[in-house]
């Protein structure tokens, strides 16, 4: 049986405003080889294109933690982003998740929380799961559209990519 996504209950997918899940199945990647290139968000732009001006919140800090505070922009939206849940890579599985929001009017605010799962499978091989769950008027004008679903795809080929050629980070 596969691990799933561990949900807020608010978040709950069928229950939100939009929802996307995505997922690649690899071989000859480990959880802890790709675990940097989720971790070290100033690096996302460098293998995905819709990722831009990462940086975190507290001085002297260079990748996620626990409850790290965060901004980065995506989908054309400025993201202030809290580190949710986050399990390093043990025994094979893997797990981060963050709250992000943009701010404004009802109109305009969005609520996400977007989730990653590494989970190492027999046969050398690494499942990389994302889901995004989306709370606001953006996001339900974003539903039913392949948006989400393309750019979380492309960010899945970039991570798996930079993993392999060991991108700095």
């Amino acid at each position: 049986m596969l691990n799933e996504i561990n949900w807020p209950k608010e978040y709950l997918p069928g229950t939100t405003d939009n929802f996307a899940s995505n997922e690649v199945i690899v071989k000859d990647l480990t959880a802890a080889d790709v675990w940097p290139y989720l971790t070290h968000a100033t690096v996302w732009e460098k293998y995905y294109g819709n990722s831009s001006d990462a940086h975190y919140k507290e001085p002297g800090k260079d990748a996620l933690y626990a409850h790290a505070p965060f901004f980065f922009k995506t989908f054309g939206f400025p993201i202030d982003a809290e580190v949710v849940e986050f399990e390093e890579p043990k025994n094979g599985l893997a797990r981060i998740s963050w709250h992000g929001w943009a701010e404004g009017d009802a109109d305009h605010r969005l609520d996400v929380i977007h989730a990653w799962l590494l989970e190492e499978l027999p046969g050398n091989r690494l499942r990389i799961l994302t889901q995004e769950s989306q709370i606001g008027k953006p996001a339900a004008a974003m539903a039913g559209t392949n948006t989400m679903i393309d750019g979380h795809q492309a960010w899945l080929y970039g991570l798996v990519k930079a993993a392999r050629e060991k991108m700095a980070y």
